[in-house]
């Protein structure tokens, strides 16, 4: 199998990796369209040869084209690629907000691919939520669902419009995830810890309770129980979190996320 990556920052870098490193695809059979010849350190073991800043019709030599670019720039791409590529090959898109129809439009190609991956995809916990136009079968798929699963976990849906729930959700997610973190360390360093502390103390708090809930297959509120005992201190903090509404907070952080990936869409 050939793939040709258009893109290659940290997303394309990133797939390139994941597919050669899993041994998925073999590295002479990566080529890459990028702005930019990178440098031979900066190649994943992809033959230099194999990279070019044109768009030409040894495109046509791949089974999948991945679409690695940043949204704003794929009109743009798009005049070039249509010229060559074919309703045969699949399109993987990892851009947010362009459609399938979209692509498909602008490209004259029938077999489409959208995923939304996470940042979680750079160290192999990725979290990819992905769906097809209904020219792609079952095989194509399967493929895909392969290729994106070497960056860690994959959901398929049906209805392309959970991509921007999917969005809000896990692609954003981390930030969030992030946020609280850094909420909880700044809390630390006002109780007494220097900041190295407070960052071990939270980082393999969060990391623990990943485990814990991977290892427990117990629900969030069966977890919550197991550390709030009655009168206690987390019971205590829970109630504050309760007064404020955080929980409402964090949903309506999450609608107003997913509101503007469906205009960054429009």
């Amino acid at each position: 199998m050939k793939i040709t990556i258009v893109g290659f920052g940290n997303i394309g870098k990133t797939f390139a990796s994941s597919f050669i490193t899993s041994r998925f695809i073999k590295a002479e059979d990566v080529k890459i369209i990028s702005r930019a010849i990178p440098n031979p350190n900066e190649m994943l073991g992809i033959p230099s040869a194999n990279f070019t800043t044109l768009v030409s019709s040894q495109i046509q030599e791949s089974d999948i084209v991945l679409l690695a670019i940043k949204p704003q720039d794929f009109h743009a791409v798009a005049d070039d690629l249509k010229k060559f590529v074919s309703k045969q090959q699949i399109l993987f898109s990892v851009m947010a907000g362009v459609s399938i129809d979209k692509i498909k439009s602008r490209l004259g190609v029938e077999k489409v691919v959208r995923s939304m991956p996470n940042l979680g995809t750079q160290v192999g916990l990725g979290m990819s939520v992905f769906s097809a136009s209904t020219e792609t079968d079952r095989k194509d798929l399967f493929i895909i669902q392969n290729l994106i699963n070497t960056t860690g976990k994959s959901i398929y849906v049906e209805d392309e419009s959970l991509i921007n729930p999917a969005t809000a959700v896990s692609g954003s997610g981390p930030a969030y995830v992030f946020y609280f973190m850094n909420a909880m360390i700044k809390a630390a360093e006002d109780l007494g810890f220097n900041y190295s502390e407070a960052e071990l103390l939270v980082r393999q708090t969060f990391l623990g309770a990943i485990h814990l809930q991977s290892a427990f297959g117990l629900s969030n509120e069966d977890l919550i129980a197991k550390v709030a005992s009655k009168g206690g201190t987390t019971e205590s903090a829970l109630r504050v979190f309760e007064n404020h509404s955080l929980g409402k907070i964090i949903n309506a952080a999450i609608v107003e996320a997913n509101l503007r990936a469906i205009e960054l869409g429009n």
